[in-house]
């Protein structure tokens, strides 16, 4: 009688203890895997089916409209934008840079800030980095901090989809059997305005871009096709007026012409067509090569370009993004006419940063719902594994306890609940790591 009621005993208090340790190991006091949320901002733990994430939440000036104004429609599929990059494989990660659209800091990140098996080797004093597949002496990323101007200065979506191919392939590892090669093309887009007011203070202070191929079906312009906005080495210390005044001026709808497939039109020859035919095909081609792209930023929206890219190739970068809008396009006092005029000559640019901006907001917003469920389903699969552990330890401690009314030898018995413990502990450690 008092053995059966030491076992009666025995049963509740060994339930008890195993939750209390089986609790630590699910969520252990240094460890995120449990976490309550205290208010709507601040630093919490994401996750996702194919990596963990941590994410900041947006600050002020980056908050996410409570409804998205919807002129265009997109549809789920431009929307979930994910890409399976396989770095060790032959999938190649192509950076299009548009000038005075950030690129130069987001090609850094490139470089020196994604978290890598094996990361970029950038040597002090150099001004490309030599990034390597894992045990091989191939690159995976085609940019101007990588492989350097391989396609001209500043290459534009025609040169460059006419061009890497050729390149890669020079660059392949000797004795390498030839393979099929993923492309993934990747961007950054500017406020045509603010990106326009750059793009002059920077040829104000001396820069050209002369050395651009703008190679198209083969050639290059001719000078008739694409006649200088200047005499001399340089258009240094332009007027704002002079720098408008120019018909052949690249800066002048460059985010369209750089996207768009310029064999559509003619290439550089503006006689093949009527303005407006070709503005509207021009158009069209950015659009579709944009929205196919995969993966474009915004320069206003810094943490939210960082946070679309880790969810689309599924990297993760060392240090967060930083927002700066002091910048020196952002220093230029203008009127409201001379916005106009800025905008009318931008016209096409204005339209496709439009379209940039909804697509762009819809797929952070797709994101962070998508983010949202997988976290739901993590929780309930965790919450669902628990309970069926406690269920079985449970049972097996009614087994041992008070199941059959043999006497057993109480020395086995102890080892029987350590041995159901050690599997159960191992199993919630398992649960952690997943």
């Amino acid at each position: 009688m008092e053995e059966k009621f030491n076992r009666l005993i025995f049963v509740p208090v060994a339930a008890v203890l195993f939750l209390m340790i089986g609790y630590q190991y699910v969520c252990p006091t240094d460890s995120n895997t449990c976490y309550f949320r205290s208010d709507d901002k601040g630093l919490f733990q994401r996750y996702s089916s194919r990596f963990d994430l941590v994410y900041t939440e947006p600050d002020g000036d980056e908050e996410l409209p409570s409804k998205i104004t919807s002129k265009f429609n997109f549809t789920e599929r431009d929307l979930d934008r994910y890409v399976d990059f396989n770095i060790r494989g032959e999938d190649v990660m192509v950076f299009l840079h548009i000038q005075k659209t950030g690129g130069t800091t987001f090609g850094r990140h490139l470089v020196k800030n994604i978290q890598l098996e094996q990361p970029c080797d950038c040597m002090p004093g150099q001004r490309k980095c030599t990034c390597h597949r894992p045990g091989r002496a191939e690159s995976w990323l085609f940019s101007r901090f990588s492989t350097g101007w391989s396609c001209g200065l500043h290459a534009d979506w025609t040169e460059l989809t006419s061009c890497v191919p050729g390149v890669m392939n020079k660059k392949k590892s000797a004795g390498k059997t030839e393979s099929k090669r993923n492309f993934y093309y990747i961007t950054m887009l500017r406020d045509p305005v603010s990106r326009y007011l750059s793009e002059w203070k920077h040829v104000q202070r001396g820069a050209t871009w002369k050395t651009a191929l703008h190679m198209c079906d083969g050639r290059p312009p001719t000078q008739d096709e694409l006649p200088a906005c200047y005499t001399g080495e340089d258009w240094t210390g332009v007027p704002l007026a002079d720098f408008m005044n120019c018909p052949s001026n690249l800066a002048n709808n460059r985010q369209v012409r750089m996207l768009a497939d310029l064999s559509l039109v003619g290439c550089y020859n503006m006689s093949s067509m009527s303005e407006l035919e070709r503005g509207r095909m021009l158009l069209a081609s950015a659009k579709t090569n944009l929205r196919n792209m995969a993966f474009y930023g915004l320069t206003e929206f810094q943490r939210k370009t960082q946070y679309l890219f880790e969810r689309t190739f599924g990297l993760r970068f060392i240090r967060a993004f930083t927002q700066i809008n002091s910048t020196r396009a952002a220093s230029v006092g203008i009127t409201e006419k001379v916005r106009w005029r800025i905008e009318g000559l931008n016209a096409l640019d204005v339209e496709l940063y439009e379209y940039a901006k909804e697509l762009f907001l819809r797929r952070y917003q797709y994101n962070r719902q998508k983010q949202h469920q997988e976290e739901r389903l993590r929780r309930r699969q965790e919450r669902q594994q628990r309970q069926r552990m406690h269920r079985t330890y449970l049972a097996e401690l009614w087994r041992l306890g008070v199941g059959g009314g043999e006497e057993e030898d109480e020395d086995e018995e102890e080892v029987k609940v350590l041995e159901v413990v050690a599997t159960t502990e191992d199993y919630s450690s398992q649960v952690v790591r997943w």
